[in-house]
């Protein structure tokens, strides 16, 4: 049963974001600590009044100012914040919602990033790699703090892990506002119209939504022209792998990977599993006979190679038409998040999945 937190299996082992496979550690918070949050709390207010509302955006516009549509009051994940201007140091946690920001051209309101799992898309890389990286997985609490953000804003659950020190009470003590991606706010289904909420909504904060509707409108006319290339074809029968040996972990019907295969023109074979991520068997796989495997890509899972060896090596799959036709489709993890991403992977799928529409 999925439990919310994207999990893999063996046997390519990993700890992807939001998995924990050792012991919780125990943050003590070092005298400082006070010292250091009283000085985000007053560096987030004289940058509040030293003319950050003057100084351009990345050059993509003007900033915005606290002036114009706020205080800005959010509901976010049973948490209550209301903003009297947009957040100015923001650090992120996990990679989907630093693309997000970047995508919105607030990288100048980013003080620092972790745990990039997957490559960044080219759009953003030059932005991205501007940002400085906290920490290669999870940051310690501590280490944020150095960084003395205003808000964090995190992707996974696992961005405000209580048993790490870094619960949303935690940050909220010290002076600091959160965010978590609506996908991990307890709902089940997961669906397009989620990303474009989320990215109105983070507009909404930092009060840029006609930039946000711009990057929305974008986002829907690039999934629309995907179906328009696949109208009319017969969907193709899709399994996704993300991980596993004894038995396959992959998407059910609630996650946004199976609303990206359908709009790509496919059918996820396992769409009436009711959740968003699960077990199935072999032997389903095998009767559910799927002409196309979808291959979940993201760091410490094992590569795309060494789960395209491991599914070709097994001889109980030998007979299903995607292993014996090797067609394979390759998705970065964060291509199926709750960010900007998964309207490119509609795009790259439908490719992958309609070849002939795309000549």
């Amino acid at each position: 049963m999925y439990d919310g937190i994207h999990r893999p299996f063996s046997p390519l082992p990993s700890r992807p974001p939001g998995t924990r496979r050792h012991a919780a550690r125990r943050h003590v918070l070092p005298r400082r600590t006070l010292t250091v949050a009283l000085s985000a709390a007053l560096t987030a207010a004289l940058l509040s009044g030293c003319g950050t509302k003057d100084e351009p955006d990345d050059g993509r516009g003007p900033a915005a100012t606290s002036a114009k549509g706020f205080p800005v009051t959010i509901d976010n994940c049973g948490t209550r914040t209301t903003y009297d201007e947009p957040p100015s140091r923001v650090v992120t946690i996990h990679q989907h919602p630093a693309e997000l920001m970047l995508a919105l051209g607030l990288r100048n309101r980013m003080v620092g990033t972790a745990f990039p799992d997957s490559a960044v898309l080219p759009a953003y890389q030059k932005d991205f790699a501007a940002v400085p990286e906290l920490a290669d997985k999870e940051p310690s609490f501590e280490t944020v703090l150095e960084a003395e953000p205003d808000l964090v804003y995190g992707g996974y659950g696992s961005a405000f892990a209580e048993n790490e020190g870094r619960s949303r009470k935690a940050f909220a003590d010290a002076g600091i506002d959160t965010y978590l991606n609506r996908e991990y706010c307890g709902k089940k289904q997961v669906s397009m119209t989620d990303t474009y909420d989320e990215i109105r909504t983070i507009g909404r904060i930092f009060g840029v939504p006609e930039r946000a509707d711009t990057v929305v409108a974008g986002l829907r006319d690039r999934v629309r022209r995907a179906g328009e290339a696949v109208r009319g074809a017969a969907p193709v029968p899709v399994f996704v792998y993300d991980s596993g040996d004894k038995s396959a972990f992959t998407a059910g019907g609630k996650s946004l990977g199976t609303e990206v295969i359908r709009l790509a023109g496919g059918r996820n074979v396992f769409s009436d599993l009711d959740d968003v991520f699960g077990d199935v068997s072999w032997e389903q796989v095998v009767a559910r006979r799927p002409e196309v495997i979808a291959i979940y890509d993201y760091r410490g899972a094992g590569s795309v190679e060494q789960k395209k060896k491991f599914l070709l090596s097994q001889p109980a799959l030998a007979d299903v038409p995607a292993i014996r036709n090797k067609r394979f489709v390759v998705l970065p993890l964060t291509a199926t998040l709750v960010g900007v991403r998964a309207p490119y992977a509609v795009e790259d799928l439908a490719r992958g999945l309609h070849p002939e529409r795309f000549r």
